[in-house]
């Protein structure tokens, strides 16, 4: 069961590519960009704007540098570093294996941005080369798809959500935009789905679905009583109507109130912390200025309950 759980599925047709550097493609539609380097040259696949695009990358043109590799900002001819960012720029670049999917430029390999149009390098993998995973609540395949641009893994069967661990917070961020809009409109609020499986009663560990380790129970923010299942290594498990009570949950205002108490938490732990760092270097060099004293020996002459009392009161204090 644990080595068939671990398995996973690449639907056929895609390979690994020993070509080094990113072969962009974009779409003419949408100008979604799209990382084709492990893929067939020649095959085609489904754009997520319902575009079927090919996996050809285009040929290479020298370009004159006009924009600032590392932030997009226009650059000028005699420019040696980014007024904005103030990166290097490099006017006579060395041949990289990057080309711009829109003007065919060649960049350096490590650059975000165009050097002659400017378009930010924004690369996505096609949703047939994302491996398929097994459900963690009812074993089911759960193909990828998207959400908001935003790629994901649905259950087909009890439409839980699988979200990595990079998009996590956009989805949420995502769906309470969604909530407040329908808000805002007079619109009730609607599921995401109708009879998909609900949150688990009482506890319940389930198995991350990337690498079949026991996901850890969360509440979302520590005062939603939203319980999500996470892994630390790869992201985070949704049942069917846990993203709608996240974004009700942020929108009711609570949210805020938990991020203002947590920080209030962290500010006293802090507080305490430091606290006690000052009494124990207070204890050490009170104890260092006379060897031979210590809480059951008193210095010759002194009164010992004395000694004690201003000990506690050094302590309390």
């Amino acid at each position: 069961m644990q080595a068939r759980r671990r398995e996973c599925r690449v639907k056929r047709g895609f390979g690994s590519s020993d070509t080094p550097g990113v072969k962009l493609i974009a779409c003419t539609e949408c100008h979604a960009q799209y990382d084709v380097t492990p893929m067939v040259p020649g095959s085609e696949f489904d754009c997520r704007c319902g575009a079927v695009l090919e996996a050809t990358p285009p040929m290479a043109s020298e370009a004159m540098v006009r924009r600032c590799t590392a932030c997009g900002a226009v650059a000028k001819d005699s420019d040696e570093t980014c007024e904005y960012c103030r990166a290097e720029i490099v006017q006579l670049p060395q041949r990289g294996s990057l080309i711009c999917p829109e003007c065919m430029a060649r960049n350096l390999d490590d650059a975000r941005f165009c050097l002659a149009c400017g378009i930010a390098f924004e690369p996505q993998i096609p949703l047939q080369n994302v491996p398929e995973l097994r459900c963690p609540c009812c074993e089911r395949w759960m193909a990828a798809s998207e959400v908001a641009g935003l790629l994901v893994h649905e259950c087909p069967k009890c439409h839980g959500l699988w979200a990595p661990d990079d998009v996590f917070g956009s989805l949420v961020d995502r769906a309470t935009t969604v909530a407040r809009e329908r808000a805002a409109r007079g619109e009730e609020a609607a599921p995401r789905v109708e009879g998909g499986n609900p949150a688990a009663q009482g506890v319940e560990y389930r198995r991350c679905p990337a690498c079949d380790a026991l996901m850890g129970r969360r509440n979302f923010r520590k005062r939603s009583g939203v319980i999500v299942d996470r892994c630390h290594e790869h992201g985070t498990w949704l049942d069917a109507h846990e993203l709608e009570r996240i974004a009700g949950f942020v929108l009711s205002g609570r949210a805020a109130s938990a991020a203002s108490a947590e920080r209030r938490a962290r500010d006293d732990r802090e507080r305490q912390a430091a606290r006690a760092a000052a009494i124990r270097l207070q204890t050490r060099d009170s104890g260092s200025r006379d060897p031979d004293s210590s809480i059951f020996s008193t210095r010759r002459g002194s009164d010992p309950v004395a000694s004690i009392l201003d000990l506690l009161v050094s302590i309390l204090n």
